[in-house]
């Protein structure tokens, strides 16, 4: 005989994932500072988890740990999202060497480095990795694409994410983002990818990846943001040439910047 699954109350549920959701609230507070405060943030964690609560499916056979935490992390990216907090300086800025980036991916066939990114740009070596760092808050479309690439989540755990008909071309639209971002992954460095595995996949903080790379937070903040600029360069596939998003990185387009002592 079948166990029916029966959830707990939502007293209870909200009391048992307080700690969940205070954890993503902490975790993602830097990109929504300094408009939103943690508590603005929990509120939006507690409102995804109330909708996780009234659409979980047991059938679905996913356990209800795993499709709340999608939820809640999902409902504070969207309140991140809602502001569109980024200065418009900030935002050109990014623009530009996303730009740059796809200039030179597209003329050479390959990732520039940084020293080749700099010097299109017209700035010296530090000049450029200060300017990563001032880009702080720049993501990629959805972070969750990334979390989603690393992660061992399953199809049905994606079917349950999916709760009517009509997200069914959402779901559609983002399996073929994380396949194209998959590919695109190739392309960054080594240092690159690590630091976008341990913070996506792993859950570290940018503190915490400084520490087991040991390199100062404000190099990993570097890192990381010209991984995402690199990432959303060569998505917008609509000016690649069609060889370069179809080919692997390793062959085609991979550069280290074993060269740069600095990543």
């Amino acid at each position: 005989m079948t166990k029916t699954f029966v959830l707990p109350t939502l007293d209870k549920v909200i009391e048992d994932f307080l700690p969940t959701i205070n954890y993503y609230a902490n975790r993602y507070a830097f990109l929504g500072q300094p408009v939103l405060s943690k508590e603005d943030l929990v509120s939006a964690g507690v409102i995804g988890l109330i909708e996780a609560y009234k659409r979980f499916d047991p059938s679905k056979k996913v356990k209800f740990r795993t499709y709340a935490e999608i939820r809640i992390k999902g409902a504070i990216l969207d309140e991140i999202r809602k502001l569109d907090i980024i200065p418009r300086s900030i935002r050109d800025k990014a623009n530009e060497v996303e730009e740059t980036i796809r200039e030179l991916f597209i003329k050479k066939g390959e990732m520039p480095n940084s020293e080749e990114i700099a010097e299109a740009l017209g700035l010296s070596l530090d000049e450029y990795y200060k300017l990563l760092e001032n880009l702080k808050g720049i993501q990629f479309v959805d972070v969750e694409n990334l979390k989603r690439l690393f992660s061992d989540y399953d199809e049905d755990v994606l079917a349950n994410f999916i709760a009517s008909d009509e997200d069914v071309e959402r779901d559609y639209i983002l399996k073929d983002l994380v396949e194209k971002l998959e590919k695109a992954l190739e392309y960054l460095t080594e240092k690159e990818r690590l630091v976008l595995a341990l913070y996506y996949h792993e859950g570290l903080t940018m503190k915490e990846v400084a520490k087991v790379l040991g390199y100062t937070e404000s190099r990993i903040s570097q890192l990381h943001n010209q991984a995402i600029i690199k990432l959303r360069a060569i998505l917008k596939e609509e000016k690649m040439p069609e060889k370069i998003l179809n080919s692997r990185g390793g062959k085609h387009g991979y550069r280290s910047e074993h060269q740069n002592t600095r990543g």
